[in-house]
């Protein structure tokens, strides 16, 4: 559990790098059946962004934690990116793409932590 906060901690971090907004980590450790234990949920204004918001969390977790993704998905279009850490996927979604899917919602059960916006 807390080597998982401390993933966290730093995906957040290299999520802010590049000014990701609306960051929202869903703790989906203690229900039963869910897949993952946490998603980190964050959006940019535009594809460029999302774009750079995901190759700064890569290249931020891969410099400070020694962690590559298992996988990662969405860099084409760029307007949403899922990179996989496992037991933690990290979301980047243009605000309108991220409306329409309602992650937060669909478990909307779990704990979700709103974390401020870095201006």
């Amino acid at each position: 559990m807390v080597e998982d906060k401390k993933l966290i901690e730093a995906i957040v971090k290299g999520l802010q790098e590049k000014k990701a907004k609306n960051i929202v980590v869903v703790d989906m450790s203690e229900l039963e059946g869910a897949a993952f234990k946490y998603f980190v949920i964050c959006e940019g204004n535009s594809t460029t962004q999302v774009n750079t918001i995901g190759e700064s969390v890569i290249s931020y977790m891969k410099e400070n934690m020694q962690t590559k993704p298992f996988a990662y998905d969405g860099f084409t279009n760029s307007q949403w990116i899922v990179v996989d850490y496992g037991e933690i996927l990290v979301h980047v979604f243009l605000p309108e793409t991220r409306d329409f899917y309602k992650l937060e919602q669909l478990w909307a059960d779990a704990k979700l932590t709103q974390i401020e916006n870095l201006d």
